[in-house]
């Protein structure tokens, strides 16, 4: 029976497949994108969750466009890129997030723009996340919690932050509904 590969499988993949032509040993990629060799291996297997940080920085290291990574497809457009309303690249980062690409198209773009959308959810279901890179948040619609190691932040629409992706945070939509922002990570 053929089982059916999925969109993190499908990046895993890619992020093996661009080391080796590379020829980069994952202990060299590892130095060169700051994380753990075993951090390496366990994004290639496609078993764990791949941070957007990761996948850029491993863009930049190899000279390849992010949307590579995330498609297999090559991004042509060098003077701009519209992306019109919902119609951002789905990609499956987190599964407790909904994240739409806003640059998939462009070649090398210097940041990464997405429109997230965070669902509520109990205190207790909140998970941590750092990566390399930093990121600005501007939100959009509902009330959000971003948690910044022990610092909770509320956040409303037209607000931002801006903060150390290297900084453990974890976000959860308030008030029983999603909440909606674009976050750039450089």
């Amino acid at each position: 029976m053929n089982e059916e590969v999925g969109p993190v499988k499908d990046i895993a993949m890619r992020l093996g497949g661009i080391r080796e032509v590379m020829g980069f040993s994952p202990e060299a990629l590892a130095e060169k994108t700051g994380v753990d060799v075993a951090d390496v291996l366990a994004y290639e297997s496609g078993n764990r969750e791949i941070p957007v940080s990761y996948l850029y920085k491993v863009a930049q290291v190899c000279n390849v466009d992010l949307t590579n990574l995330l498609t297999g497809g090559e991004a042509h457009l060098h003077a701009y890129s519209l992306v019109r309303a919902g119609h951002g690249l789905s990609v499956d980062r987190r599964k407790a997030y909904k994240y739409l690409s806003l640059a998939y198209r462009f070649r090398k773009p210097a940041m990464e723009p997405f429109l997230v959308t965070v669902p509520p959810k109990p205190e207790s279901d909140l998970e941590s996340n750092r990566h390399l890179g930093q990121e600005f948040v501007y939100m959009l619609r509902g009330r959000l919690e971003i948690r910044l190691g022990s610092d909770v932040v509320v956040m409303e629409p037209g607000d931002c932050l801006y903060f150390d992706s290297r900084t453990p945070h974890a976000m959860r939509g308030l008030d029983g509904q999603e909440a909606e922002f674009l976050d750039v990570i450089i």
